[in-house]
């Protein structure tokens, strides 16, 4: 970790982690140093977005081509009424100039793309897309890049999320191969609760934190699903598959989906 060298400003503002053993001044000096792309700015991306600023990760890309829309309001909170019609990324970003000054925030309004998209330059990448495609994309991408990636997606009252640490397993061991476009309904047709991606995108935030500085265990080879109608946790297991076409023995590239498809239980 970095030498702790921050100034009074930051010692209040960040007290309450500082005084934590498993952060301290030296952890909170390799947050400031810290970066975490954020793969869409809605309902995921707006917790995620928030709490990761709040912490004091001093750089956030965020990768959205989309502009706010009312019906966005409910659940994607970096956004406001007088946001409607402007960029979910320069809204999100004049949320994060508000909050947080010591954060830098790089746009890029855009679908992911890697040629447009530099993931090199980051250290974590949250998957907060409303896109398989995407999804497939973003994991092929940071398996060889050798960068965690953290997923959420939400619909209704329930949720997931999982943590990739690079390698072995990676999405495509749990999925192997998209669903055929238009199987899973969007969150414009099932609804979404707009707490769920709070407690979803806080999780994937807190993931991106502990990959920062290191620290605890990550959800790397566990899925957690949310259930908010009971209130309750479930964690499913998962391993690294051999035949695995983008972290298995034998690689293929693991080419993403063909179609865009919105929702997928993601929001």
């Amino acid at each position: 970790m970095s030498s702790p060298n921050l100034e009074q400003g930051q010692l209040d503002r960040y007290a309450r982690q500082i005084v934590m053993d498993d952060v301290g001044p030296a952890g909170q000096a390799a947050l400031l140093e810290g970066s975490v792309l954020v793969v869409g700015v809605g309902g995921l991306g707006s917790p995620v977005i928030q709490y990761l600023a709040a912490a004091g990760v001093g750089t956030l890309g965020l990768v959205d081509d989309d502009v706010v829309e009312r019906s966005n309001l409910q659940r994607q909170v970096v956004h406001g009424t007088d946001d409607v019609g402007r960029a979910k990324v320069d809204s999100a970003e004049a949320f994060v100039a508000q909050l947080n000054p010591d954060v830098t925030v790089r746009c890029y309004e855009t679908r992911f793309d890697e040629d447009e998209v530099p993931l090199g330059e980051y250290d974590v990448v949250i998957d907060a897309t409303d896109s398989i495609e995407a999804l497939y994309q973003l994991n092929d991408a940071c398996v060889t890049a050798e960068l965690p990636l953290v997923h959420g997606a939400v619909s209704a009252f329930e949720g997931q999320v999982t943590s990739f640490d690079g390698g072995a397993p990676c999405y495509r061991c749990l999925f192997p191969e998209a669903p055929p476009a238009g199987t899973i309904p969007d969150c414009e047709t099932a609804g979404v609760i707009g707490a769920v991606p709070s407690v979803i995108g806080s999780i994937q935030a807190t993931e991106a934190i502990k990959h920062l500085l290191d620290i605890g265990t990550t959800l790397t080879g566990r899925l957690l699903r949310y259930d908010a109608r009971s209130m309750s946790f479930t964690e499913i297991p998962f391993e690294s598959r051999e035949d695995c076409q983008t972290c298995g023995e034998s690689p293929a590239g693991g080419p993403a989906a063909t179609e865009r498809t919105r929702g997928s239980t993601l929001e």
